[in-house]
């Protein structure tokens, strides 16, 4: 699993495949294309070039390798990660909305961002 960190270069969950799971090894969302939807279908933001954005277009997290976006922290030392829940079947996911312009700024928080 490879770790996603915040704006603190902490990390916030786990990304296995297309599928985030949170810190406990919960499945949380699914990447699909570039879009991100919680388990209801909901959009959530884009993951492109490493980097997680909210609607406004603002960083919300990261991968390592990330080249674009605001000054990226030093990430922190990941802890071992959970085991992985089984994703649930995916829902229908709703039309996203056209992306905003990327910005060079950090968005909300990874959790404001996962609550949609």
């Amino acid at each position: 699993m490879i770790p996603i960190f915040d704006k603190n270069g902490q990390v916030v969950a786990w990304l296995k495949g297309n599928d985030i799971h949170q810190l406990d090894g919960s499945h949380v969302a699914v990447i699909d294309s570039e879009n991100v939807y919680d388990q209801s279908g909901k959009h959530l933001g884009i993951f492109e070039d490493n980097l997680f954005r909210d609607h406004s277009g603002g960083v919300v997290a990261f991968l390592n390798g990330a080249d674009s976006g605001p000054i990226l922290p030093i990430p922190s030392i990941p802890p071992i990660p959970p085991i992985p829940a089984i994703p649930p079947v995916p829902a229908i996911p709703s039309i996203p909305p056209i992306p905003a312009v990327p910005s060079l700024g950090w968005g909300i928080s990874w959790r404001e961002f996962l609550n949609g």
